[in-house]
């Protein structure tokens, strides 16, 4: 496997930043001799130099899938059909462009930007003589990978800013990936911004616990209409399912909210709770919302993805079998 000791290196230092991706989000590959070796479905950059976390499909077979010749899934383009990972759900976009590195991931910078119109006008500034373009939010796979060829058509960009979902930087030499993904970070940075300070501790529900940090935008106003007005980006939906729904103390505390609540709870003046049982995956993604939401400034609109989007996430059995695999670390 022609994956070098760098190339796994970077990953890792990718995977372990959660400013950049939150546990099995984003995904890289490798080209070589008309081979994808891709991060396989489930697993996680910040393991790369612990385990074999990559799937090798044929390039050519896993774009024909693009135009519909499979399922999407790129399973039929695998180089060893017996394998049991499974590819990227975006291995089509990866085998599309014609860099042989690329890196994907959900930085929470490019994601604060991309969310409002106010901060994507500032992008073409800040990424000013790095050869970049935009994406419209599209579904991983597929419908992202058609959007990418129609908008890139014979160019080659180092850097695609996804729209409510994240960034792809590609190149031919690692070395310059390494340095777009830092610079690019700089460029975009936002720092946090102070939230109305907590005035108690979160009151202690059975089942549930209220991360300090975290539980500071339970008493911030424009946090909490934010949080609850939609989610922004999909890994949001497909751990901690549609926009945050706000509850009481006593919803949560009730046995019957078992069956109808759901992973995450926004209790004004009281806390964000996070079932006790909640995967790792699930914690990072209420990290990530924090990280977000602490960080766009106040005067930005933002523009969740929209109820048919979740809904598309929801029921793609792709992102199911993510969900499972996560749920067994």
């Amino acid at each position: 496997m022609p994956l070098t000791s760098q190339f796994l290196e970077l990953c890792r230092k990718i995977g372990c930043d959660p400013l950049l991706v939150q546990g099995p989000g984003g995904n890289a590959s490798c080209k070589s001799g008309g081979i994808l070796h891709v991060k396989a479905s489930g697993t996680e950059l910040a393991c790369a130099m612990e385990r074999n976390i990559f799937a090798a499909v044929d390039i050519s077979r896993a774009i024909a899938e693009i135009d519909g010749a499979g399922d999407g899934s790129c399973r039929s383009a695998m180089t060893d059909p017996e394998s049991p990972a499974r590819p990227s759900i975006e291995t089509t976009f990866h085998a599309l462009l014609p860099q042989k590195y690329v890196f994907h991931y959900h930085s929470v910078a490019a994601i604060c930007h991309s969310i409002s119109s106010r901060g994507k006008d500032l992008i073409p500034r800040k990424l000013n003589g790095i050869g970049w373009d935009a994406i419209p939010y599209r579904k991983p796979g597929i419908a992202l990978s058609k959007a990418i060829r129609s908008k890139i058509l014979d160019r080659e960009v180092e850097a695609l800013i996804l729209e409510n979902h994240g960034i792809i930087v590609a190149h031919d030499s690692l070395g310059r990936v390494a340095e777009l993904i830092d610079d690019i970070e700089r460029r975009l940075h936002l720092p946090r911004l102070p939230l109305a300070p907590p005035r108690a501790i979160p009151p202690a529900i059975d089942g549930w616990i209220a991360p300090a940090e975290v539980s500071g935008l339970a008493f911030d106003s424009l946090a909490r209409r934010r949080a609850s007005a939609g989610s922004y980006y999909p890994d949001h939906v497909v751990f901690l399912g549609p926009a945050v729904r706000e509850s009481t103390l006593d919803e949560l505390a009730s046995p019957a909210a078992d069956e109808r609540a759901r992973p995450v709870a926004l209790v004004k003046d009281s806390g964000f709770y996070i079932r006790e049982n909640a995967t790792a995956a699930q914690q990072a993604m209420l990290k990530c919302l924090f990280e977000v939401l602490a960080r766009v400034p106040p005067e930005w609109k933002l523009n969740p993805i929209g109820g048919a989007a979740e809904a598309e996430l929801l029921d793609w059995d792709a992102e199911k079998y993510r969900q499972s695999l996560a749920a067994d670390r």
